[in-house]
């Protein structure tokens, strides 16, 4: 197979990267709010209180992006320019590192200015968990936990699945994703209906999330930590958080900044404990920025690997 029939696909991963980096998300028409609305309709004329509607409901969905991918492929095959751009396009729109990276810093800015009230409601844009209350080192916290999480979530995840299974992947892994935040948790509601989006995400980020974790470990001294204390953290304490996922890549960060994350979260007014990851010292206002190095690092990591094999493979 020659070069230029092997590559478009990984350079579109790349340019989509690009984009995601340089413009975030589109401002406008953006296909996983679609996707969502989508999802939602499906929903009001699905919905029934059984594990086995739930997975009718995933299932049809996460197909359906998926099948538009592989009818995509096909519509382009063997056109290089289509290939790359199509992939691109597709990169762009399930990628989210930009967007996350952005929110980190205004959260940042509001801290050091003390404005506390501004920062409690910014940091609910990237987690579920209330906030009204939090004192500032617990928005810091919650902000470098969501900055380890979605590193793997919206960026490793997205890169891998792109290069395994090109648009399908891309397509279906964001479907999957999107579902699992919309009804993958254990409200009365979606205990039920939403378990079959949950296990469908915990499947699709079990390899992401050990990736991220692993390339979290070799950047680690980028900021200022050690790859051997980091997979010591790992190995120690991810099983104590919730998420088979979360927890690794959480607990990844916690050791390479050598900082304390996890602990007692207050969701719609119950207490949870997502476990102590890491023995350092309490998140301070400047460990966002250390953080979102960290997961810079880990996207650059993934898109790397992701680039070399599909350019392989394709």
């Amino acid at each position: 197979m020659t070069l230029s029939r092997r590559w478009p696909s990984a350079a579109g991963l790349a340019l989509g990267y690009l984009a995601d980096r340089v413009a975030g998300d589109p401002r406008r028409g953006h296909p996983v709010a679609a996707f969502g609305a989508a999802a939602t309709w499906l929903e009001s004329h699905s919905y029934a209180d059984q594990q086995a509607a739930g997975l009718l409901h995933t299932t049809a969905l996460v197909g359906a992006a998926a099948g538009l991918g592989v009818l995509l492929e096909r519509l382009i095959a063997d056109r290089a320019t289509a290939t790359v751009l199509s992939t691109a396009a597709a990169a762009w729109a399930v990628l989210g590192g930009r967007s996350l990276s952005r929110e980190a810093a205004t959260i940042t800015g509001q801290l050091t200015t003390l404005d506390l009230a501004g920062a409690r409601d910014q940091v609910r844009h990237l987690v579920g968990r209330d906030t009204a209350e939090l004192s500032a080192a617990e928005v810091a916290r919650a902000t470098v936990e969501s900055l380890a999480e979605n590193a793997s979530d919206a960026v490793v995840a997205p890169l891998l699945w792109g290069a395994v299974a090109g648009l399908p992947g891309l397509l279906g892994y964001r479907a999957a994703n999107t579902l699992d935040a919309m009804i993958g948790h254990r409200s009365p509601r979606y205990r039920k209906f939403g378990w079959a989006a949950a296990r469908l995400d915990d499947l699709a980020n079990w390899v992401p999330a050990r990736v991220a974790a692993l390339a979290a470990a070799a950047w680690a001294p980028l900021v200022g930590g050690t790859a051997a204390k980091t997979v010591n953290v790992v190995r120690r304490d991810a099983s104590q958080h919730p998420s088979p996922n979360a927890g690794v890549v959480e607990a990844a960060f916690a050791g390479a900044l050598d900082v304390r994350l996890g602990g007692h979260n207050c969701y719609q007014g119950a207490i949870e404990d997502r476990g102590l990851l890491g023995d350092g010292r309490v998140v301070e206002i400047a460990d966002i920025a250390r953080a979102s190095r960290l997961a810079a690092a880990v996207s650059i990591t993934a898109l790397a690997v992701a680039v070399l094999f599909r350019g392989r493979r394709s």
